[in-house]
């Protein structure tokens, strides 16, 4: 009993110390990251989890305007996230440290890595160095402002990614699983957390904002004059509204950008539901309509997303977009059918392509390839990417445009589409047929 209150005593002023400087950096807005690890146990609603707790990383994210702390507790098979606000999220990493449940606990400043550390037998010390992984603010710079973009920029969407670009990146969610339309859509119980059943899905739609979140900060809408002006996103075959819904709220709750999201989409009961949905969160600038993307007509549209639009759908949605100057393109085709039975097995590829398997890829390697050529031609930067891991879907495919500030000549491309086209034997590509008709492509 002496020896574990000497232990006590010779730990408070360690634990006083570390416990002031976290203080002090969510209080100053300088807190990025609190990452505890080494469990030791003793933690009843942890143990009763019944898994090994790898860590926890803790975060500072504004909830209903008010400031929390976000715990991610990080399992081997599973992350479970918890929000508290700020004084009760002190209190219980006051009572974990003093209780002994982590041997290491490591809080990240812009400016400096605090680390407190238990010994073998228990002493606590508390050390303070440089930033391991992260870049310095620059000269003249407060640390807050270095780190901390203002409000409705996408640059501070990305601040925490900052300074986790080692390899073992810890996750960043764009989206917080307490936002409503997420329980309403059923990826979350009535406390926010993401029911097991939609893990993939709740990663697919983080995936999803990640990804235009990128292309948003290149694209010409964050750029003056446009950055203050409204942004038009149009989903065609939103389906239940799963991406539709995560794109607005990202955009007017955490980017506070004026932004009007419509969804369309053929099937009746699924455009009543959105609407419900709508309706009871009162959202504004969001509408959910009945129609398809070969017959719709927006009034202005400044970005087209279109996931899982079946063939020729996606040529047609990628030919709105085009036609209609929108600044991103977002596409994820799917079920590539007008190529293959033009496709032509040239030497020296026909032993190859002989195997009906391989002749399917190939005719989707080219159909995507020449999609991507027809929109570089056409005035975007384009990429096309694997958007999320086979895991989660087998519709992994990311067509992502971005329009160029600045138009260039498509003689070049032009001609690569037609060599193409020549080496395969291909005589028709929808999205070219279209776009020759408008006058977007040279005949």
């Amino acid at each position: 009993m002496a020896a574990d209150r000497e232990l006590t005593e010779f730990n408070a002023p360690h634990l006083a110390r570390f416990a002031d400087l976290l203080r002090q950096a969510d209080a100053q807005q300088r807190l990025l990251k609190l990452v505890l690890v080494a469990y030791q146990g003793g933690v009843a609603d942890i143990d009763d989890l019944g898994a090994s707790l790898q860590r926890v990383i803790v975060r500072p994210v504004l909830l209903r305007e008010q400031p929390h702390l976000s715990f991610l507790l990080r399992f081997p098979t599973k992350d479970i996230t918890k929000n508290l606000p700020v004084a009760d999220a002190l209190a219980l990493l006051a009572t974990w440290l003093a209780g002994g449940a982590f041997r290491n606990a490591h809080l990240h400043t812009p400016t400096e890595e605090v680390q407190l550390a238990f010994s073998k037998k228990g002493k606590a010390s508390v050390r303070v160095g440089k930033p391991s992984n992260a870049e310095a603010p620059t000269a003249g710079a407060s640390a807050s402002a270095a780190t901390r973009p203002a409000p409705g920029t996408p640059a501070a969407v990305f601040a925490p990614a900052a300074v986790t670009t080692g390899h073992n990146r810890d996750k960043h969610r764009f989206l917080d699983p307490s936002r409503p339309f997420l329980h309403e859509l059923g990826v979350t119980d009535a406390q926010g957390h993401v029911l097991p059943t939609m893990s993939r899905k709740w990663k697919q739609i983080n995936k999803f904002i990640e990804v235009f979140a990128a292309a948003l900060a290149r694209s010409p809408l964050c750029q003056p004059p446009r950055d203050q002006q409204p942004i038009h996103v149009v989903d065609f075959g939103s389906g239940k509204g799963y991406l539709t819904f995560a794109i607005h709220d990202w955009l007017r709750h955490t980017l506070h950008r004026d932004a009007r999201v419509t969804g369309v989409e053929l099937r009746d009961d699924l455009v009543q539901l959105c609407q419900r949905v709508i309706g009871k969160l009162k959202l504004d600038g969001m509408d959910y309509e009945q129609g398809d993307v070969r017959h719709y007509h927006p009034a202005a549209l400044n970005v087209m997303i279109a996931l899982h639009a079946c063939d020729v759908a996606t040529d047609y949605a990628i030919h709105l977009g085009i036609r209609s100057g929108a600044d991103i393109i977002m596409c994820s085709p799917c079920c590539h059918k007008q190529i293959r039975p033009q496709l032509l097995s040239p030497h020296p590829l026909r032993p190859i392509l002989q195997h009906g398997i391989h002749l399917g890829q190939e005719a989707e390697m080219l159909t995507d390839g020449l999609r991507a050529l027809l929109l570089d031609a056409a005035g975007y930067d384009t990429q096309v990417f694997e958007f999320i891991s086979l895991e989660h879907t087998n519709k992994n495919k990311m067509i992502l445009a971005v329009k160029r500030a600045k138009s260039t000549s498509s003689e070049e491309v032009v001609r690569q589409i037609q060599d193409i086209k020549a080496f395969y034997g291909i005589q028709e590509q929808c999205l070219e047929q279209l776009l020759k008709a408008d006058g977007l492509l040279p005949a």
